[in-house]
């Protein structure tokens, strides 16, 4: 199975203890409601809620 880009929604703490922060970009794999979730190695189980597939790009200052 591919893994998809998403967003973390909420801060969500990984398997090392390292605490993600909302906004976090993540590699997810896996459907339902629960999913797996990687930050540079770190396994993060997430819920359906705590992300979003996709990362959302800042708008350019003007």
């Amino acid at each position: 199975m591919t893994p998809r880009r998403g967003t973390l929604l909420v801060p969500v703490p990984g398997l090392s203890g390292t605490l993600y922060p909302a906004g976090t970009s993540v590699f997810v794999r896996g459907h339902g409601s629960t999913v797996d979730g990687f930050v540079d190695g770190d396994w993060l189980p997430l819920c359906w809620w705590e992300f979003a597939e996709g990362v959302e790009e800042a708008a350019p200052e003007a």
